[in-house]
């Protein structure tokens, strides 16, 4: 059996009296995909985001429950952790491409600087290899000091997961990462975070169930802010256990 890397446990997220996320308990296995699937609206993208606290900059946002992030065995939704430390060890890739305006070697670089990295040898050997994992070395690699709005959206989303994986964070969280990409970028990214479980885990939140049955290892389906059924991605795309599952995954569903 794969071993425990995060463990979400009772997870409930209040906006204000509003109860986004409810009660939502699965394990995330270390260096698997786990694809988190639901209609909109369903609270998958809010418990995404408060697994590396991006709610923290709303006042009225409240967390019952734990998300204990092994070996130390810190709950990442604990107050008194500051977000800036669960950031650097969970890194998120969002919906559309945010590169910062700053060059191609630049937006990598930026983590490690904060981190301390300033050696200008390490920092460019970081930098390559980061972009090698992310795919993207091969297209970039003569014109590293070019703004990183000179890419195409594709380029772009990659240049993001380069700038992400660089800093080594042990979780990686992909909201909908293709969404605003054509199915050829699509493509690249999928094989992108397949290969992406060789260096870390990979938690991500997709409207494409095709995508989730052909990248990830496991899936959750939520409705409702409710976990109606976890499993490996194969028995629930082919026999799940929840009437609703099998409804929702068949498109027979509403």
């Amino acid at each position: 059996m794969s071993k425990v890397k995060l463990d979400i446990k009772n997870v409930s997220i209040f906006y204000g009296k509003n109860q986004a996320v409810k009660d939502v308990s699965f394990p995330v296995y270390e260096s698997k995909v786990i694809a988190i699937i639901g209609p909109s609206g369903c609270g998958k993208t809010t418990l995404l985001r408060a697994l590396n606290r991006m709610h923290d900059l709303y006042p009225d946002i409240n967390y019952k429950g734990e998300a204990i992030l092994y070996p130390d065995s810190i709950n990442l939704l604990d107050k008194k952790l500051d977000p800036i430390n669960v950031r650097m060890r969970i890194g998120m890739v969002f919906q559309k491409p945010n590169p910062f305006p700053k060059s191609i070697f630049e937006n990598v670089a930026y983590g490690l600087r904060i981190r301390g990295t300033n050696n200008r040898t390490e920092l460019k050997d970081r930098v390559e290899e980061a972009l090698k994992a992310a795919w993207l070395w091969e297209e970039v690699k003569d014109r590293l000091n070019d703004n990183a709005y000179s890419l195409s959206g594709g380029q772009q989303q990659r240049l993001c997961i380069a700038r992400a994986i660089a800093v080594e964070p042990e979780v990686l969280l992909f909201d909908e990462p293709t969404s605003a990409l054509d199915p050829i970028s699509t493509a690249k990214i999928e094989e992108l975070i397949v290969d992406l479980k060789q260096r870390t885990t990979v938690l991500i939140v997709t409207h494409n169930m095709q995508q989730a049955a052909r990248i990830s290892d496991y899936t959750a389906f939520m409705y409702l802010g409710e976990l109606v059924e976890f499993g490996p991605t194969e028995k629930i795309f082919t026999k799940p256990d929840q009437k609703l599952t099998e409804d929702y995954i068949t498109g027979r569903f509403g």
